[in-house]
C-alpha cells in the first residue's frame, strides 16, 4: 500500500509527462507517444528464449527460468527496450507499456536495469513496492490523473458508464472498474472474479480481488467474502445461464450482523467476471445515456 506522499509524487511525474508529450486531454491517451517522449521504444514480442539467456549467469532455479515465459512485460533500461507479450489484448498491453515506462521515469528505480513483469507484479495487490508504484503510474497515466475522476461524474452509477470510461481513455475494462469504484464519491465495491476453465464453465469461481470505493467503507467496512463462490450465488448463476451484463441484481449480504439487500451490475469479459455492489437508490440519474449494444 502506498502512502499519500508517495502517490503524490508519482501523480505530479505523470502530470508533468502528460503535459510535456503533448499528450494531456487527448483520447484515448495516446500511450505510444507517452513511451517515446520517455526515450523508450516497445520492440514487439518477447523473445523468451534471448531474456533467458539472459538470466542464465544468475545462476537461478530452472523453475524460476522456465517462469520467464509467463511473462507479459520486459524493461531493458540499458538498450531503452519495452519487449511485450503480444497474446494479451490491446488494453492489457497498454497499461503493461505504461508499467514499464512507470519503472524507466520514477528517479529512485533508476539504479536497477531490467525489470520482468508478469500477472504478479502487474496485480492489484502487489507486495513489491517498486511494482506498486510502477503500477500506480500507469493508472494514473493512462486515467490523465483527475480527467478520468471529471469523466466519472458524467455518468450514473454502473457498469456501462465504468466501460463507456475504459473506451474513451483506451484503457481495458478491467483497468477502468478498478479505478472507477476506488476514485468513486458513491458507495460501491467490486468483486473481480477468475476461475473460467477453457470451456467457459466458472468452477467454483476464484475471488481475485475486491476493491471499494472510500465511502462504501466509511458506512459498511469491508465485507467478508468467500475465496470461491458456487452455484448458489446469483451472481454465478447469471454467468452459467450465459449473461454477458445484467444490471438488475439483487443481492443480500450479511453487514456487522445485519442483512441488508444491495444491488449489482453483473459483467462477465470473457475472463473475468465482474460484480459492480451498491445500496439500493445509489445509482443516481443524469443526463449523459449510454446506449449497450
Amino acid at each position: 500500500m502506498l502512502n499519500s506522499h508517495t502517490k503524490k509524487d508519482i501523480e505530479k511525474i505523470s502530470m508533468d509527462i502528460l503535459k510535456s508529450s503533448r499528450s494531456l486531454d487527448v483520447f484515448p491517451t495516446p500511450i505510444d507517444q507517452i513511451v517515446k517522449y520517455s526515450d523508450l521504444i516497445v520492440a514487439g514480442g518477447i523473445d523468451v528464449k534471448s531474456i533467458q539467456n539472459r538470466f542464465k549467469d544468475f545462476f537461478l532455479p530452472e523453475a524460476l527460468i522456465s517462469g520467464l515465459s509467463k511473462i507479459r512485460g520486459f524493461l531493458d533500461r540499458s538498450e531503452k527496450l519495452i519487449y511485450l507479450d503480444l497474446t494479451q489484448n490491446n488494453g492489457r498491453q497498454g497499461f503493461v507499456k505504461l508499467h514499464e515506462t512507470g519503472h524507466n521515469v520514477l528517479p529512485w528505480q533508476k539504479l536497477i536495469l531490467q525489470f520482468v513483469d508478469d500477472d504478479n507484479t502487474l496485480d492489484a495487490t502487489t507486495k513489491d513496492e517498486f511494482e506498486a508504484e510502477a503500477n500506480y503510474f500507469a493508472s494514473a497515466t493512462l486515467f490523465q490523473n483527475d480527467r478520468f475522476n471529471r469523466e466519472s461524474k458524467k455518468y450514473e452509477l454502473g457498469i456501462p458508464g465504468a466501460l463507456q470510461l475504459a473506451k474513451h481513455f483506451g484503457a481495458s475494462g478491467h483497468a477502468a472498474l478498478r479505478r472507477y469504484v476506488e476514485i468513486n464519491d458513491a458507495r460501491c465495491m467490486l468483486l473481480v472474479i477468475e476461475g473460467l476453465s477453457p470451456k467457459g464453465i466458472i468452477l467454483n469461481g476464484k475471488l481475485r480481488n475486491t476493491f471499494y470505493s472510500s465511502s462504501f467503507l466509511n458506512e459498511f467496512g469491508k465485507i467478508t467474502m468467500p475465496n470461491n463462490f458456487d452455484f448458489k450465488w446469483s451472481f454465478m448463476q447469471d454467468y452459467c445461464f450465459g449473461k454477458r451484463m445484467k444490471l438488475d441484481g439483487s443481492i443480500d449480504l450479511i453487514v456487522n450482523g445485519e442483512m441488508i439487500e444491495f444491488c449489482y451490475h453483473f459483467f462477465n469479459n470473457s475472463f473475468n467476471v465482474f460484480v459492480l455492489i451498491f445500496p439500493k437508490g445509489e445509482n443516481k440519474k443524469t443526463k449523459t445515456k449510454i446506449i449497450i449494444r
